[in-house]
């Protein structure tokens, strides 16, 4: 089996769409937001757009396109309609899997809402329904893989067998609570044909509930490569969990032995709704065929984390979109959104 990593060529992303009695905070912004993640997302490959209704969602898609003078290419977009709790495609999505000799495998795991936290029961169900509607290729294979509970956004990966994740998140005792550790970790490198696993023991974003997924903390952009969330001000609550963090981070060795190339992204300044601090975070980007789509807020920050993946990304064009209203929900970019290798999504 193999895991692929992100910055491998992708059929498309899937986006599932916010309605009525989704429990976002000023739901008009945020599908403002999901109107221009979607119009990045097809200027460099396909969008499979899942909703509870198809007629509800190409109206909030045509309205707002009117409304900023851009309307979106629907002919880039395939709609899949099913029964939702919520819209964090990442965590509920169906992960793609090769097998030895090129099978594709469509994982479903079980979601149970971040550990018994929020609704889920029809987000678990999300990736068979949308396999029943024909919008994979014949030749996916879809596999249920419960009583394992996994979310896409607590694991990353490098596309060779090496898969970095959270230790607070994959052993929270309303997952995998009969697990220990070590039986964790023995279920992931079988499921995924991984040679070893990289724990975090450390980090953490203020605001986030998903119990520490790792694509706020730290991210592969390749075999050598890890960007992560670096905390500068002594000032910050962060400072001395994603300092323990870093100084990790440094311990680690690629598959030959040598050192990652680390680079650093800065934590983004504080973002608050009411009293909360919301979870911003520049890790949390999603790789796309010839693009990479930075969360951004309108700060100066911006620019700083643009630059640095630009560096690490030099074939890609690196694109900062805001997602400032999807922090009230708790989450961001990469959090919505989960893509599917070439080949897998039907067109």
């Amino acid at each position: 089996m193999r895991l692929p990593a992100e910055w491998e060529r992708q059929s498309g992303v899937q986006l599932t769409w916010p309605h009525r009695d989704t429990e976002w905070y000023q739901l008009d912004r945020v599908l403002e937001c999901y109107v221009d993640i979607a119009a990045c997302i097809t200027r460099f490959e396909p969008l499979l757009v899942v909703c509870r209704d198809i007629a509800e969602a190409k109206d909030d898609i045509a309205r707002i396109g009117r409304s900023k003078g851009k309307p979106l290419d629907l002919g880039r977009v395939t709609f899949c309609q099913a029964p939702l709790n919520d819209t964090w495609a990442r965590d509920h999505g169906g992960i793609a899997v090769y097998g030895d000799n090129g099978e594709k495998y469509l994982y479903d795991f079980v979601f149970n809402g971040w550990g018994l936290k929020f609704a889920s029961d029809l987000d678990n169900q999300l990736t068979k329904n949308i396999f029943a509607q024909s919008v994979f290729e014949d030749d996916v294979m879809g596999v249920d893989m419960r009583p394992f509970v996994l979310e896409g956004g607590s694991i990353d990966t490098d596309g060779c067998g090496t898969l970095l994740t959270t230790t607070e998140c994959l052993t929270s005792v309303n997952r995998n609570e009969y697990l220990t550790k070590e039986e964790i970790e023995s279920e992931l490198k079988s499921a995924f044909g991984l040679e070893r696993v990289l724990w975090l023991d450390h980090g953490g974003i203020i605001g986030d509930d998903t119990d520490g997924h790792v694509d706020t903390l730290a991210r592969f952009c390749s075999p050598d490569t890890i960007a992560y969330v670096q905390c500068t001000d002594p000032g910050d609550p962060h400072y001395d969990c994603l300092g323990r963090m870093e100084d990790q981070l440094r311990t680690f060795r690629t598959m030959d032995g040598k050192r990652y190339n680390l680079v650093p992204l800065p934590l983004p300044d504080a973002i608050y709704l009411d009293d909360y601090r919301l979870p911003a975070s520049y890790a949390n980007f999603l790789i796309v065929n010839g693009g990479v789509l930075l969360p951004g807020s309108g700060s100066v920050k911006d620019e700083v984390a643009r630059e640095r993946l630009q560096e690490v990304f030099p074939d890609r064009e690196v694109v900062v979109v805001d997602c400032k209203a999807l922090l009230s929900g708790h989450g961001s970019l990469h959090c919505v959104t989960m893509q599917f290798p070439e080949g897998w999504l039907r067109r």
